[in-house]
């Protein structure tokens, strides 16, 4: 009988390969000369990946009996705000990754023009997905999907998160503020990815409260994990460059606590995350196995 863990494996990699297609469908092609740009957008969107945030929105929806066409479709649009923050992020003015996934880099692949624009074109064709009506027959429901991805998206979430990451390179921010700081580049996007099930269908506060609350948790446990792992990883395992964070002289979880405190705090996190989950009555198990992995991940 396989374990809770191999039962995760599997379920991930069936959405990674269900959103892969959806995104193949969605995704614009052309045989006109802005075809580079529709060539780049794919590069940035289907070039692998976890997709940890489809999961997430595939595997709360499903605790509603939302439908999985209704779903996927969510779970594409918030693939692609994610992959648009990667493409940006590797760029020289942001992180000037070469490598993303094993790969080159948007910009290193195309040039950092059509890279600018591809990740402008995977953020704008987002909304255009959620605001459909094939994503869900209420348009009240699409209303709350389109505000909360942009709220989870912009100024306050995850581009103030990247702002605040670009100025932690030259000054040294304490724990508070590096907890803010995630919280908006990476935990807003994780948030929103595991409240769009309960947005689709139409949950209860109390729902919609509990899995706010174990998507915090989530979040910055993944976080932390991503310090160790630029810390402590390698590149052939993570499929991006590592040590950059000492390299910038940036402060992270890692170089504030060390690295056991840091993995500790990861692990508490974790535990409290699927705390959270009591209110689901064992109905959001592969949720609760997704708290483990994050703290057990390599990549």
């Amino acid at each position: 009988m396989p374990s809770v863990s191999q039962n995760l494996s599997a379920a991930m990699s069936e959405t990674a390969n269900a959103v892969v297609d959806a995104l193949e469908r969605l995704l614009p092609k052309s045989e006109f000369p802005e075809n580079k740009l529709f060539q780049a957008m794919r590069y940035g969107a289907l070039n692998g990946g976890k997709r940890l945030r489809p999961f997430l929105v595939m595997t709360s929806a499903r605790i509603f009996g939302v439908s999985d066409a209704c779903a996927l479709r969510t779970a594409a649009a918030v693939e692609c705000v994610h992959c648009y923050s990667l493409v940006h992020d590797d760029l020289p003015a942001m992180d000037n990754s070469d490598l993303r996934r094993g790969k080159p880099t948007v910009h290193k692949q195309y040039d950092e023009a059509t890279a600018v624009l591809a990740g402008d074109a995977l953020l704008t064709i987002a909304f255009e997905i959620l605001a459909d009506p094939r994503t869900h027959e209420d348009p009240a429901v699409r209303c709350r999907l389109v505000s909360a991805l942009a709220k989870a998206s912009g100024a306050n979430g995850m581009v103030g998160g990247q702002m605040l990451d670009l100025i932690a390179e030259t000054t040294q921010l304490d724990i508070g503020a590096i907890t803010r700081l995630q919280r908006m580049k990476t935990g807003e996007l994780i948030a929103v990815s595991t409240e769009a099930g309960a947005i689709l269908g139409k949950a209860s506060q109390q729902h919609m409260g509990a899995l706010r609350a174990y998507a915090h948790d989530l979040g910055l446990a993944f976080q932390i994990i991503d310090d160790l792992l630029d810390a402590e990883g390698n590149e052939a395992e993570t499929g991006k460059p590592v040590g950059r964070d000492a390299v910038a002289g940036k402060a992270t979880f890692v170089t504030i606590l060390g690295a056991e405190r840091a993995r500790s705090q990861a692990v508490l996190l974790s535990e409290q995350a699927i705390g959270h989950l009591s209110v689901f009555d064992g109905r959001a198990k592969n949720l609760e196995e997704v708290a483990r992995f994050v703290v057990d991940r390599k990549n």
